[in-house]
């Protein structure tokens, strides 16, 4: 019998799994399902977090806030055609209450252009509230801390 402990190591690695090959296979109108309602999700830099400042480069104040981010990428926004590949590790729990759990990973993006060109486009870490609804884990708060300030092109997919 797997320990608890395990079983929810291997549920929040799951969800990490689950988020990056949402964005990965461009099911972005998925994207969304992955937090409750009210969720946070916001992309910083090493140096504004490490400065306890709160600008963000991308920052969506619930699910509804992150449809609108979609459906704006998908009608609205530029951009050149390109697609994400998700290397995630480093996965810790930082603390696990009743009412939430505190983990952290570390992530490398590759993007692969349309015409074949493939760089790593961001890494660094993320640190997230995950809470429990309805059997399954949810994000209630996602800080995607970059390693750079800079990023080489427009934000558009989540990381």
């Amino acid at each position: 019998m797997l320990s608890s402990d395990l079983v929810l190591r291997l549920r929040i690695e799951a969800l990490y799994a689950e988020y990056a090959q949402t964005i990965d296979d461009d099911r972005l109108e998925d994207w969304p399902g992955l937090f409750v309602d009210s969720a946070k999700y916001r992309i910083t830099t090493r140096e504004n977090h490490s400065n306890d400042l709160s600008l963000a480069m991308m920052y969506c104040d619930g699910r509804g806030m992150m449809s609108d981010r979609i459906s704006a990428l998908r009608l609205a926004n530029i951009f050149e055609p390109h697609a994400y590949c998700h290397l995630i590790s480093c996965v810790r729990i930082l603390d696990c209450r009743s009412d939430e759990i505190r983990a952290r990973a570390n992530f490398v993006v590759i993007r692969t252009m349309q015409e074949g060109n493939q760089t790593i486009f961001a890494c660094g870490r993320t640190f997230d509230r995950i809470v429990e609804a309805d059997g399954r884990l949810l994000f209630k708060d996602r800080l995607v801390v970059l390693d750079s300030r800079q990023v080489d092109t427009l934000l558009v997919i989540p990381i």
